[in-house]
């Protein structure tokens, strides 16, 4: 069983910065492609940001390039989202989630491919 555990999550204003940490109990952390999910009150989750096992591979949905950054820290068994010029619009609960899997190359995941979530941390960006 693993468990993730969201935490960075708060109130910020458009145009500051927030880094979310994801951290996960399991005993092999590199056997699981990690990804950034985010759900705005109304909407369904979507996708935002996929790191690949290794670190080498990464992927961002198109309305984050540029501004956030996933990466992840293996001998800490935490990945990241740096997020940057933050917008109104990225007002969220953000959720982790792993996907065991060791390709090499991540593209963008969906819901259903996932095989653990974490519980979420609020993302607010005030106008």
């Amino acid at each position: 069983q693993v468990q993730l555990v969201e935490s960075g999550g708060g109130l910020v204003q458009a145009g500051g910065s927030l880094r979310l940490a994801c951290a996960a109990s399991v005993r092999t952390f590199s056997n699981y492609a990690m990804g950034w999910f985010r759900q705005a009150p109304g909407k369904e989750r979507e996708f935002v940001a996929a790191i690949s096992w290794s670190g080498d591979s990464k992927y961002y949905v198109e309305s984050v390039k540029g501004r956030f950054t996933i990466s992840r820290d293996n001998a800490k068994n935490t990945v990241y989202l740096q997020m940057n010029s933050l917008k109104p619009e990225d007002t969220a609960a953000y959720y982790c989630a792993a996907k065991f899997t060791v390709v090499h190359v991540v593209g963008p995941l969906k819901v259903d491919d996932m095989n653990y979530w974490g519980k979420g941390t609020l993302v607010t960006v005030s106008s």
